[in-house]
């Protein structure tokens, strides 16, 4: 038995962790459309506020706490991506080990 196949696994970390570090940047592309509708609404309101000469709190404070959300989720699956991967190595090494200790010696 050679090595776990964790290639595809590996991909997807890695695209995670592109789309995570893009959210802590404020970047949207790796937004859900759900959350990309809700970012441009809160975005629209605070520039109607802004050109009315009233406080845009509200629309700054959704903004946060949309991107906060996004980016809790993305670390959710990274988590759930880098569990996935290591049960992956122990099902090898499990597997490896059981067809080691059938030989002989």
């Amino acid at each position: 038995m050679s090595r776990p196949d964790t290639r595809r696994l590996d991909r997807e970390i890695q695209r995670t962790t592109r789309k995570l570090e893009a959210v802590r940047k404020g970047e949207l592309w790796p937004l859900t459309g759900q959350e990309r509708r809700a970012m441009l609404r809160a975005v629209a309101g605070g520039s109607y506020r802004v050109l009315r000469e009233q406080d845009p709190g509200r629309a700054e404070r959704r903004i946060d706490q949309l991107s906060t959300t996004a980016e809790i989720r993305l670390t959710a699956e990274l988590t759930a991506l880098h569990t996935e991967r290591q049960r992956v190595i122990n099902e090898h090494a499990a597997a490896k080990a059981a067809k080691k200790s059938k030989g002989w010696w």
